[in-house]
């Protein structure tokens, strides 16, 4: 892993704000929230854009914030951060597919039979192997529906069809439909590749028109401790035929293309099997990386057994620095995403710290790339600076819509595990109830950096503020008008309600680490079996 390269900002900007001492009481919470906040949202930081120097910066005002609040640092080497290395992947020109039945052998089209989009894979790809059909590769641990039963794909190229049936349960269909779990499921089965066919047209169905035309679009990835390119897909992604290229695979086949295309047009179920014919895919991409850093820091726990456990806070510090100017405002501030989740980190920490010291230690993590696709928390889970197995829970703070004054809260994946439990008991001592995600249809639950977490099967939640009130009104006013926008500034939060978030997830997280047991995911519950985790008996 290469070391990051500090793009230092001048230094008396640096030292503009003064980090508040840990041993400060809580009267002052609103004024050290504001103080972090107008910092890191200021118009000089200009978005805190993953690798710029305004992102160095912010992470060096969060570190003399983690070592002020009484933290120590756990990052690498002994230091505050986490150097993580961010691939931008992109495919270039010689991608080719060649099908071959019997003794004919035959090239597919780029860009009528087929086409490809970039993937965090190396340099150049080749696969050459027979072609599997496992009609939408849905496996589904809840229902027990496994699209791979019976079928043998190990050292198979898996093909699957576009999208998903409509009869899947709607809590997970989007995840169940995901190409990345799909090829998943694909190589823990053996399949050395995925290929995704235009099924039936239809509304919301993939096409191939769509696919062709995120042809140049870039994969964003990271590289490894060994310095090699690290994707969260499964199976290598290796193209999408279109209904004509996947008329040309099933030619002469058991398994008839116009019996496919009329079962999924009827909702009847799919046939599938070895389609007696090989694929040989090349694939080419050309890479730059951006470097950049998590920073961590941890508390020590108070338990001599249980310090060993770590319960962690996390929250993203990078934003977005240009999307086009917006009546004549180009700086995109990120002040409530996710300033304000970083500020509220750093008082949890002097909270804690002021005692009394939690049983479990616990980390502070500042991810960066978090805009880019959760790469630096994905980094961080997979590769953290403690043991994997002492992490057992994740609080994450992103984005909690601080407008109003709120009358209840929302925590993104309570219904899944044993936190949610916690995070019910702790608000309702604050006066707040504990509700469902109003929003469902966001599928907030995989858009953040506690989804890193889940996935390697540790529980995790997100704590938003909810619909009471005023809530649902001023979060969809957010939404419209200010989210991933020059005017998310900092004059649109209440500090008030900023104190009373803070003091919430305190004593979360401070009653996950006092808990006589590790949290565990609820039994039967379709992450918990999906990734791992342990389940509640």
């Amino acid at each position: 892993m290469s070391a990051f390269r500090r793009a230092w900002l001048p230094l008396p900007m640096l030292l503009t704000i003064a980090v508040p001492s840990a041993a400060q009481s809580v009267d002052g919470a609103a004024e050290r929230l504001k103080a972090d906040v107008v910092f890191l949202a200021s118009d000089a930081m200009k978005g805190r854009q993953l690798g710029s120097e305004q992102y160095a910066a912010a992470a060096t005002h969060v570190e003399r914030a983690m070592a002020a609040a009484g933290l120590r640092p756990a990052g690498e080497g002994g230091g505050w951060t986490q150097p993580v290395g961010v691939v931008l992947t992109q495919s270039t020109a010689g991608q080719t597919m060649r099908l071959t039945r019997g003794a004919r052998t035959s090239s597919l089209a780029f860009g009528r039979d087929w086409t490809h989009s970039a993937q965090t894979r190396p340099d150049a790809t080749t696969v050459s192997a027979p072609v599997v059909f496992a009609g939408f590769g849905i496996v589904d641990p809840v229902s027990g529906r496994d699209d791979f039963a019976g079928l043998d794909v190990r050292g198979a190229i898996v093909a699957v069809l576009a999208g998903g049936p409509a009869a899947l349960d709607p809590s997970r269909a989007d995840f169940l439909r995901d190409r990345d779990y799909r090829a998943r499921m694909a190589e823990a089965r053996g399949a050395v590749g995925l290929i995704v066919v235009e099924g039936a047209a239809g509304e919301g169905r993939p096409s191939f028109a769509r696919a062709a035309k995120r042809a140049d679009g870039l994969a964003i990835g990271w590289r490894t401790p060994d310095r090699s390119v690290w994707s969260i897909e499964g199976a290598p992604y290796l193209g999408f035929l279109s209904r004509r290229g996947a008329a040309r695979l099933f030619a002469g086949s058991p398994v008839q293309w116009n019996k496919v295309l009329a079962a999924d047009r009827a909702g009847g179920a799919i046939p599938g099997g070895a389609l007696g014919a090989t694929l040989a895919v090349g694939l080419r991409n050309k890479a730059i990386e951006l470097p950049t850093v998590n920073v961590v820091g941890r508390l020590d726990g108070s338990d001599p057994t249980l310090k060993a456990e770590h319960v962690v806070l996390t929250a993203h510090l990078d934003h977005i620095a240009d999307g086009g100017a917006v009546k004549g405002d180009a700086i995109y501030n990120g002040a409530m995403d996710n300033a304000v989740g970083v500020a509220a980190m750093m008082e949890v920490a002097r909270r804690l710290n002021a005692g009394p010291r939690p049983k479990r230690s616990i980390l502070f993590v500042v991810v960066g790339a978090e805009e880019v696709g959760l790469i630096g928390s994905d980094y961080f889970a997979r590769n953290p600076t403690v043991p994997r197995g002492s992490i057992v829970a994740d609080v994450n703070l992103d984005m909690p819509i601080l407008t109003y004054r709120f009358e209840d809260v929302v925590a993104i994946g309570a219904e899944r595990s044993s936190v949610g439990p916690v995070v019910a008991r702790v608000a309702k001592a604050h006066g707040v109830a504990m509700v469902p995600d109003p929003m469902p249809e966001e599928h907030n639950f995989v858009r953040s950096d506690n989804y890193s977490f889940v996935r390697q099967g540790i529980p995790a939640v997100s704590l938003e503020l909810g619909p009471g009130g005023p809530g649902l009104a001023a979060t969809k006013a957010f939404l419209k008008d200010h989210y991933h926008q020059p005017s998310d500034q900092p004059e649109l939060i209440d500090w008030t309600s900023a104190v009373r978030f803070v003091a919430i997830n305190t004593d979360i997280v401070r009653e996950l680490a006092d808990a006589a047991e590790r949290p565990r995911w609820n039994s039967g519950d379709f992450f918990g079996l999906a990734y791992g985790g342990a389940a509640t008996r």
